[in-house]
């Protein structure tokens, strides 16, 4: 699954996800009303135009969150995003970027899996694909991969965003029983929907050219875990030298339509050119791809404005705009993204003024999202300007696997509500003041174990400074809560410093820093939403250390049964328990210029942050 908030957490997005991270960010003011332009951004464009070959495409990056690594395994230490991860090295499977499906079948390096009656044995065929030197990408080429994500985790279980431990790859022996043809062993049988899902995410690299472990270095054999170890400490060094990104010969080395031409260390701007070996989908017509960095949202805007730009996605702060940038010769178009949901997260494990427990009390996180008016927020000018859906689960919009509540929130917005769960509960609601604990104790109508007598209900809330909408709707929560007499205090922080410190799985030296976070949307896998690695005991991006045995319990059903179905049920019973707090789902905004165009299905895959600018040519 994809865990992407625009790039991995410690140096793991994803993603979601899990390409180029081009995330959405924000400003206001200007342009026509919300209520103008309703409806005006909700057509997808068809393709038109005779293609002409050549051009440069520009494509804005999301202020303050460059890239700064290349390999596309970075280690938790990196604290970065790997450049175009998805255009110079493909996964073995495309992930599709849409609800109903997993896979995007056409530009994936593997026909579909096969699987024994078991379903502990998986064959896969791969395709005619070729690296950039001509030699056909190879089962072996699978199997070295694989070796250097288990070389890494071994260091480590922070090097790997999606990983559990015990899990994939743990447990998978795999083996080229042939040059196309690859055998994956599994100690434990996955759902084939969630093992399919986990092998998006398996970027495929060159065995024949990156099996060294020094410059000039012999070629090692990689099934020697010694051996994997030493490529894999070899190539992590490697890919720290970002002034050499562009030169080193190892990087040049890609199966995917892309190869680095250039690369600003100081920026993080970079730029790609076909690859001219490649043999996937795609004319690849553009003579080159430039992503520029951005230092706001507000500069990027202008260079929308000033038509610097040929591609980019906007959020709901935008929306005022959209009557401008079409003036301009833009294309607009938004909906919400698949398998996404904007979380509150909570810490667990903060133990400072006895935040764990009180925070372990459901009643207190069903009062707490009792106070969030998500259509009042989506309404609001200053948050989302009618761009955004409600949204209550784990599943995001439009679900295959949709919670047994539907479109209905198990708990809708009503202060009243909220402030009767916390009376009822032993506390004494002091509106505008500070509610406290006056009936401690574990029976009916009391707080709750470890709560004391006095005890008030009071956090930070570490709220992101891009997109926009993340600090406003993060004040109107803080505004809220104040009247139910529960102080909330913002700390605004930038994206990087949340990703690198603010998550107890990988940063738990940090764990009493924080209380709550807020730091924009979470990607799950499109088509298969698995909590996997997110909610379950021990998963590797349980930021905030939620733990429930029931939920270890359905989770591993939809990780490991036979029957996908089970999800619906893991997504109801989790949405409800409330292990974050559930915000309105932004509309993703995605711009681009009205003489660029390609497949419909291209740009509909920027709602998920998946580019594929070897489908786009300039028109006539």
């Amino acid at each position: 699954m994809k865990h992407v908030s625009g790039r991995p957490r410690g140096g793991r997005f994803a993603a979601l996800a899990a390409v180029v991270a081009v995330l959405a960010t924000a400003c206001t003011g200007g342009g026509s009303s919300a209520k103008d332009v309703q409806g005006s951004y909700k057509t997808l464009p068809k393709q038109s135009g005779k293609p002409k070959d050549g051009g440069t495409a520009t494509v804005a990056l999301t202020p303050g969150l460059s890239p700064n690594y290349i390999y596309p395994y970075p280690p938790a230490s990196a604290n970065g995003t790997v450049i175009a991860r998805g255009l110079m090295w493909r996964s073995l499977y495309r992930p599709s970027g849409e609800g109903d499906r997993i896979t995007d079948t056409e530009p994936s390096l593997a026909k579909a899996p096969a699987y024994s009656s078991d379903r502990k044995t998986v064959t896969i065929r791969m395709k005619d694909y070729k690296w950039s030197n001509g030699r056909p990408v190879t089962a072996d080429d699978v199997v070295f991969s694989l070796a250097l994500l288990k070389a890494a985790l071994k260091e480590s279980p922070a090097n790997w965003s999606f990983y559990t431990p015990g899990q994939f790859p743990d447990g998978v022996t795999a083996k080229a029983t042939a040059a196309d043809t690859l055998t994956l062993e599994l100690k434990t049988a996955y759902n084939p929907s969630y093992l399919l899902s986990m092998l998006t995410l398996l970027y495929v690299m060159p065995s024949e050219e990156w099996n060294i472990a020094r410059t000039g270095g012999p070629h090692l054999d990689y099934s020697k875990p010694k051996n994997a170890k030493a490529i894999y400490t070899y190539l992590t060094k490697q890919s720290q030298s970002q002034s050499t990104f562009a030169d080193n010969p190892l990087w040049q080395v890609v199966n995917g339509p892309y190869r680095l031409k250039s690369f600003a260390p100081t920026t993080g701007s970079f730029s790609l050119v076909p690859n001219k070996s490649y043999s996937g989908p795609g004319d690849s017509r553009l003579d080159r791809v430039d992503f520029k960095s951005f230092t706001s949202a507000a500069a990027a805007l202008n260079q929308f404005k000033a038509g610097n730009l040929t591609v980019g996605t906007l959020d709901s702060s935008f929306i005022t705009q959209i009557a401008a940038l079409k003036k301009k010769g833009y294309h607009v178009y938004g909906a919400p993204a698949p398998a996404r949901f904007d979380p509150l997260v909570f810490n667990f494990e903060n133990t400072t003024g006895n935040f764990d427990k009180v925070v372990a009390r459901p009643y207190v996180r069903q009062a707490l999202q009792h106070l969030i008016d998500q259509r009042g927020y989506i309404r609001s000018r200053g948050v989302y300007n009618g761009a955004a859906s409600p949204n209550y689960s784990t599943a995001g919009s439009d679900s295959p696997y949709p919670p047994e509540f539907g479109d209905k929130a198990p708990y809708p917005y009503d202060p009243a509500a909220a402030e009767k769960l916390l009376a009822d509960n032993g506390w004494k609601v002091v509106p505008n003041g500070s509610t406290a604990c006056e009936r401690p104790g574990t029976g009916a109508g009391e707080c709750g174990a470890g709560i004391p007598r006095g005890q008030t209900i009071g956090f930070t809330l570490a709220s992101a400074n891009t997109p926009a909408y993340v600090g406003a709707r993060d004040t109107a929560f803080a505004s809220a809560a104040k009247k139910l007499g529960v102080k909330v205090t913002i700390v605004t922080k930038s994206l990087n410093y949340l990703y690198a410190n603010y998550g107890n799985s990988f940063a738990p030296a940090n764990k009493k820093k924080w209380a709550t976070q807020d730091y924009g949307p979470l990607y799950m896998a499109a088509g298969y939403p698995s909590s996997n690695t997110v909610f379950n005991t021990g998963g590797s991006f349980n930021l905030g250390g939620y733990r429930n045995a029931e939920m270890d319990k359905l989770i591993n059903a939809s990780t490991f049964g036979a029957d996908p179905k089970v999800l619906s049920t893991e997504v109801t019973r989790l949405s409800k328990d409330l292990p974050v707090l559930f915000f309105p789902t932004p509309h993703t905004l995605v711009v681009w210029k009205d003489t660029l165009s390609g497949p419909p299905s291209s740009f509909n895959a920027l709602l998920s942050f998946l580019y594929q600018p070897e489908l786009w040519y300039f028109r006539d």
